[in-house]
């Protein structure tokens, strides 16, 4: 079969005076080493230059990251590791012109949360405006909600978003792996494999936000990290945001150790949905009395969305008031039974007074 134009491999040289190159590949090419591991493309430097080999698509990343190094090198006479993988991030920094402009849109009626390409995303309900601030100022922020109120992508988007400014170092997305109501059976392939169906709308945020190739490779370098809850145990993240997805479905004994996980320059999104657990003893999710236990604490806030606040086809908000309409009819009619049996009971004669039973019974 014959190779695409696209699949053929080419070299690319980059002039760069000696007084750069030096610095730019690091004491004892270590800059050239590290950033070999993060791109596709072969780099090798000699004299005056530096030569790229690899297909055309994968050259042009590489041309675009080092072309970035270069600058930083010059600028500031040295490159670091982490100057690398800032350069590395998802799409750089947006300078401070773009961040007005994302800011100052006059048909946006709140301030805008994330853009990706030609596609500007923003909170598209008061509650959800509420949470994506309450984001931005607490290290620690709780949204409980119904389905739909955009819970898990507006915390993604945040972590996208900070992310790509150099607030944090990677993003770990966690979800217990808990069955909705049906078995899944023996999946095949890997532990990533095996786990992947209970992330889908965590992919899903994602790839809204990162393109396809550069997330796969975020994803491999473990700089976006998405992983069952029970891999945290015994980890301390640093400069890492941290986001519990259905965290209704984890115990208490989960929820504290996930909270404990929390290190240094770290922020967490916690979100979850009271009416879906689907634990085998739903009065053990951790989520219950959390609110009691963390209140008064600095840097936590709780936000509470509402079926108002759901953004998906508008069948849902009308689905999900009238189950919640449901509910509360079915506990009002158990609050009443409950009451009408207490006054049966009381009512009963004492146990001296019950007829004595015969042998014919």
């Amino acid at each position: 079969m014959q190779q695409a134009p696209q699949d053929f491999i080419e070299i690319v040289e980059l002039p760069v005076e000696e007084g750069v190159l030096r610095p730019l590949l690091g004491p004892n090419d270590e800059n050239l080493r590290y950033l070999q591991r993060m791109i596709s493309s072969k780099v090798t430097a000699r004299r005056e230059k530096v030569l790229i080999r690899g297909t055309q698509q994968d050259n042009l990343e590489a041309v675009e990251v080092i072309m970035e190094m270069v600058a930083i090198t010059r600028k500031q006479g040295h490159l670091t590791r982490g100057d690398i993988d800032r350069v590395l991030r998802i799409s750089g920094t947006p300078d401070s012109s773009v961040q007005r402009e994302l800011h100052a849109d006059p048909d946006a009626p709140f301030a805008t949360m994330f853009r990706a390409g030609d596609r500007t995303y923003n909170p598209r309900t008061s509650g959800q405006n509420e949470y994506w601030e309450a984001i931005q100022r607490n290290e620690l922020t709780f949204a409980l909600g119904p389905a739909g109120t955009g819970k898990t992508f507006i915390a993604v988007a945040c972590a996208v978003q900070m992310f790509q400014a150099g607030r944090f170092d990677r993003i770990i997305l966690v979800r217990p792996v808990v069955e909705a109501g049906e078995s899944l059976g023996f999946l095949p392939g890997d532990v990533r494999e095996k786990v992947d169906p209970y992330f889908r709308p965590i992919y899903d945020a994602l790839m809204k936000m990162i393109p396809a190739d550069r997330l796969r490779k975020l994803l491999d370098r473990q700089i976006i990290e998405i992983a069952p809850l029970a891999y945290m145990r015994g980890r301390t993240l640093d400069n890492a945001f941290l986001i519990l997805d259905e965290a209704q479905n984890t115990t208490n004994g989960q929820m504290k150790m996930f909270l404990t996980r929390m290190g240094e320059h770290s922020k967490a999104v916690i979100t979850g949905d009271m009416t879906q657990i689907d634990l085998p003893r739903k009065g053990e999710s951790g989520l219950i009395g959390l609110e009691a236990i963390l209140e008064n604490i600095p840097g936590i806030q709780f936000i509470k969305l509402k079926s108002s606040d759901v953004v998906r086809h508008p069948l849902v908000g009308h689905i999900v008031r009238a189950y919640d309409r449901h509910a509360k009819s079915h506990a009002e009619q158990s609050d009443s039974a409950s009451s009408e049996t207490g006054e049966a009971i009381g009512k009963l004669p004492a146990h001296s007074e019950l007829p004595h039973s015969t042998s014919d019974e």
